[in-house]
């Protein structure tokens, strides 16, 4: 079976995969300018704070590489390129591996003015430095994802004797798989190393509203995987909890992160905060799957995250593909319908932050973080030059 891909990079070529079609359709938009990617990003054709950094670092190195830059000195060049990388960034606000990944790649292009200042082709030396840095980002990513699924899959299995006679269920939120990363995935990557080592029971997911990513995305990748599973909506989370006490089938709600701050503060998809709340309630371990991509050290605490707000018709609208009478889908036809009166006020938070202390473990590429004695993360193993700077500051 082929491996779900939302992104396709060639040199000087980036195909992405329109989440918005899916389950129904499989189609490649074609990104070749910084503003298409911003497009792509902000419509939410790509989402995902791992699949989002990577879409934006590529479409600038695409189109520096079909040419774009007409700088004529190296400064020139460099101003360019970051005043390019200062555009892309306001394309979603909260998701930190964008900010990160655009810092990464400014490193990358100082660096190689310096390199090759006195070089008669420092322009082109430094195109090559971006080009090279972006492509080194969705190479890390997948390696950066495998080794989440890793550590989280052992830890949860330590915590619960996992084995193959007594496995384990799970809870997931919104989109954090192949289609959200490069590839395997971030909490749906620990998802798939459970199920590869005969840990996993079952995988529950939510339908994640207003704009479905969990009924649309994961449920698609879990079937595809072939990964036991079962659809729920939002709001049957406690009942499934409640339901499983007795037997402590569900081990665990694992998610993705949009961005974790200093304390352990986790921004992520709406609904997230609920979750941990009921899961804290229900004596469920609460698991943040996170590369260190997405810690943000600058900021301490999750009252410092800039949640984005969405339109109100997320709420007050739906589109899907058009069901026959016979029940097939068709989806050559689609529809959009109104699901509520239009004229009703609407607040449509896109993300909202779960408190540290409802988080039992976040895990990383490096390794998993878990709560010290004065129940607080500490990141300096898994971060330990950016957490020096941090603490001498």
């Amino acid at each position: 079976m082929a491996t779900l891909e939302a992104i396709k990079y060639s040199r000087g070529k980036l195909l992405v995969l329109d989440q918005l079609r899916l389950p129904h359709e499989h189609h490649y938009d074609e990104v070749s300018t910084s503003e298409e990617a911003f497009d792509c990003i902000r419509s939410m054709r790509v989402r995902g704070a791992p699949a989002i950094a990577i879409v934006a670092a590529l479409a600038h190195a695409v189109e520096l590489h079909n040419g774009s830059c007409t700088a004529t000195s190296p400064d020139e060049a460099v101003s360019y390129i970051n005043s390019r990388l200062d555009y892309l960034r306001e394309s979603r606000p909260t998701a930190v591996d964008l900010f990160n990944a655009i810092t990464l790649l400014k490193a990358a292009v100082r660096a190689a003015v310096v390199e090759g200042l006195a070089h008669p082709e420092a322009k082109d030396a430094i195109l090559a430095a971006y080009i090279e840095a972006a492509e080194n980002i969705l190479a890390k990513d997948l390696e950066n994802n495998t080794s989440i699924g890793a550590f989280g899959a052992a830890w949860l299995q330590e915590q619960y004797s996992a084995g193959p006679e007594r496995k384990i269920s799970v809870l997931t939120h919104c989109n954090t798989g192949s289609l959200a990363t490069s590839g395997h995935g971030t909490a749906l990557g620990i998802i798939r190393s459970l199920h590869a080592q005969n840990l996993l029971q079952h995988a529950y997911c939510t339908e994640t509203r207003p704009y479905n990513q969990g009924s649309r995305l994961t449920s698609f990748e879990l079937v595809y995987e072939g990964i036991p599973s079962t659809l729920i909506t939002d709001s049957m989370a406690g009942a499934l909890f409640a339901l499983h006490r007795e037997s402590s089938n569900i081990g665990a709600v694992i998610v993705g992160a949009d961005r974790v701050v200093r304390n352990g503060d986790t921004a992520n998809k709406i609904g997230t905060y609920s979750l941990a709340v009921l899961a804290r309630h229900h004596g469920v371990k609460f698991v943040v799957a996170a590369p260190t991509t997405s810690i943000d050290l600058e900021t301490q605490t999750g009252a410092g995250i800039k949640i984005e707000e969405r339109k109100k018709e997320e709420l007050t609208q739906i589109s899907g593909a058009v069901v026959n009478p016979d029940g097939s889908v068709d989806a050559r036809k689609t529809a959009r319908v109104a699901i509520a009166d239009q004229r009703i006020g609407v607040w449509n938070p896109a993300f909202d932050v779960t408190p540290h202390d409802l988080i039992d473990a976040i895990v990383t590429e490096k390794g998993t973080v878990v709560k010290g004695p004065d129940g607080h993360f500490n990141f300096s193993q898994v971060m330990p030059d950016r957490w020096a700077a941090i603490v001498k500051e």
